[in-house]
């Protein structure tokens, strides 16, 4: 051990001492990956320390709304089961004070009978309420999930619509955080923070949901202070329901949530006061994957994805023009930069590490790596800790679990190559479990 860490050591001093002569050494240690992601870290501590000034006056009040609009939730439901009373009944639970319309979609109805039957068991437990209500919209033919959205939005009534996937539960104050957004009338569309509820089935689980923490509900929350949120999840997110009917509800193919966020924006260069906005403190629960496969098909689907939307079907909107130039350099950086091209660069940069240099210089390489991405972590997750977390007392025991979090991120880093390569090579869109093939394949080409 001690022969090791004087290589180590040796190694190391060698690559510092060589630095001023060798800009090869310079792109070993900062790789494009570094200089592209301290920025964005920095864009989003100082919106995450915008946003916890903001709340510091009235961190003991509950940030109700001065107005209650009705509010219409649908529930995309396919295979969930006995799950969906869940999501069901905490949207019942909720403290708002205003009228809710719970629309219950039930895809595939017909084969689909387990979870229908479990939405119908609900209808007794909201009988004697006077501000809620339960709709039950059977689609005996399954037709995906963008055909069950649009088929509870053409029935809510509510002028705020929430969507919500079939196995996501909720904290009882979630709406009242949702609706309180919408207070500003430049507001649009609202997305909610989501937290992984089995993060104790395993070691992948508790990555997940230290990704969730940092990257999903802390990043966008500074994220949203600059305008600059990239993403209203598909699983919880809200929006003014004549605004979204609008610009045509959700729209065909795969990844309906991204698609859509990046559809409003498409109105910011013409409205420049519209603003997509998040609320880190309205919790909704939902089940990551829990073993490898698993995992690796929801990645395969969501990281194959961007290149579509942003390559393909929506290549001809990245353009200042339409985006203003804010939002078109953020996501010309980091939507289509980090998210499509970066992969491909960290795969092939590590082929040509390993190939290229010996093993031991690779390992010193990867040390100083992963000290610098464990360091970021560090930061990034007491920042999260300190200003945004609901619960710290809880989070806190995932600390001694962020050792292992830049190893999971490289490794996410190189599956979300391969899922590039299938969507270039493979249209791995038209595969996705979110819609059956006969619905996908009758979508436009791109």
């Amino acid at each position: 051990m001690h022969e090791w860490m004087n290589t180590v050591h040796y190694i190391l001093i060698e690559i510092l001492g060589s630095l001023q002569f060798s800009p090869r050494m310079i792109l070993l240690l900062l790789p494009m990956l570094l200089l592209m992601e301290v920025p964005l870290m920095a864009l989003t501590l100082t919106g995450i320390l915008k946003w916890y000034a903001r709340q510091l006056p009235r961190a003991s009040e509950l940030p109700r709304s001065r107005r209650c609009p009705k509010v219409s939730c649908i529930i995309t439901c396919y295979g969930e089961g006995e799950a969906i009373r869940s999501t069901i009944l905490t949207l019942k639970e909720q403290l708002y004070r205003g009228q809710m319309e719970i629309i219950a979609v039930i895809d595939g109805a017909k084969a689909n009978a387990h979870t229908y039957q479990a939405a119908l068991n609900c209808v007794r437990e909201f009988e004697g309420c006077e501000n809620r209500s339960l709709v039950l919209l059977p689609k005996w033919q399954r037709g995906g999930r963008v055909s069950t959205l649009n088929a509870g939005l053409s029935a809510a009534t509510g002028e705020i619509v929430m969507n919500a996937d079939g196995d996501t539960s909720f904290d009882n104050n979630m709406i009242d955080e949702i609706v309180a957004c919408f207070d500003d009338p430049d507001v649009p569309a609202v997305g909610g923070a989501l937290r992984v509820r089995n993060l104790n089935d395993g070691v992948l689980t508790r990555m997940q949901s230290i990704e969730y923490m940092i990257s999903m509900q802390g990043g966008k929350t500074g994220l949203s202070e600059w305008n600059l949120i990239n993403n209203i999840s598909g699983a919880f997110g809200a929006f003014r329901r004549d605004f979204l009917r609008q610009i045509g509800g959700w729209d065909t193919h795969t990844a309906e949530d991204l698609d859509l966020t990046v559809r409003i924006k498409h109105y910011l260069k013409r409205h420049p006061a519209l603003k997509i906005g998040f609320a880190p403190r309205a919790i909704g629960h939902t089940d990551a994957p829990a073993d490898v496969i698993t995992l690796a098909k929801q990645r395969l689907r969501w990281d194959g994805d961007l290149l579509f939307l942003y390559l393909r079907k929506h290549k001809l909107s990245l353009t200042p023009r339409i985006l203003g130039w804010k939002t078109f350099l953020f996501t010309l950086i980091y939507g289509v930069a980090q998210n499509v091209v970066l992969p491909l660069l960290v795969m092939g940069y590590s082929w040509w590490l390993v190939l290229s240099y010996p093993g031991q210089f690779v390992a010193a390489l990867m040390i100083c790596l992963y000290l610098v991405y464990l360091f970021l972590t560090l930061v990034n997750f007491a920042v999260f800790l300190l200003a945004i977390s609901e619960r710290p007392e809880a989070d806190l025991r995932l600390l001694p679990w962020l050792c292992l979090y830049p190893v999971y991120t490289l490794l996410m880093r190189l599956w979300c190559a391969i899922a590039l390569l299938n969507e270039m090579f493979r249209r791995g869109h038209e595969e996705s479990s979110m819609a059956p093939w006969w619905v996908l394949k009758r979508g436009n080409k791109f």
